[in-house]
């Protein structure tokens, strides 16, 4: 089990990587946001990629506050800082959350976020 707030920032950062992969296998099967709401099984697959997404967030919420220089040097603190408040949202207001948002994340930013994290971890690794 993984605490976050003891993991260094590397096992943070491969957590990333593990819960993007999570995300993808559970969203192969859903080619719109309506497939999301069409069934239990796609609530059910809308329920866990939003947690992942959220736990996404807790870990670079985590790194930002101990190496935000770390994290800077792929994206700017804008792009990271995205990434920590759909943390926020997905936490404090779950009841708000859209299929379409959801989605959207999957769809269009699941990768540049793998892309950036798999660079972080091969930055610390040359360290």
């Amino acid at each position: 089990m993984l605490f976050m707030d003891k993991a260094n920032e590397r096992e943070l950062l491969k957590f990333i990587l593990s819960s993007i992969s999570l995300i993808k296998d559970r969203f192969q099967s859903i080619n719109c946001s309506d497939d999301f709401m069409a069934s239990d099984e796609g609530l059910m697959r809308l329920d866990a990629i939003s947690m992942r997404l959220q736990s996404i967030g807790e870990a670079l919420k985590n790194i930002d506050k101990r190496d935000r220089a770390l994290l800077l040097q792929v994206a700017d603190k804008t792009y990271w800082s995205n990434i920590i408040k759909t943390r926020e949202i997905l936490t404090h207001h779950y009841i708000d959350i859209d299929s379409e948002t959801i989605y959207m994340i999957c769809d269009e930013k699941l990768d540049e976020l793998e892309h950036n994290v798999s660079i972080l971890i091969a930055k610390l690794d040359l360290n």
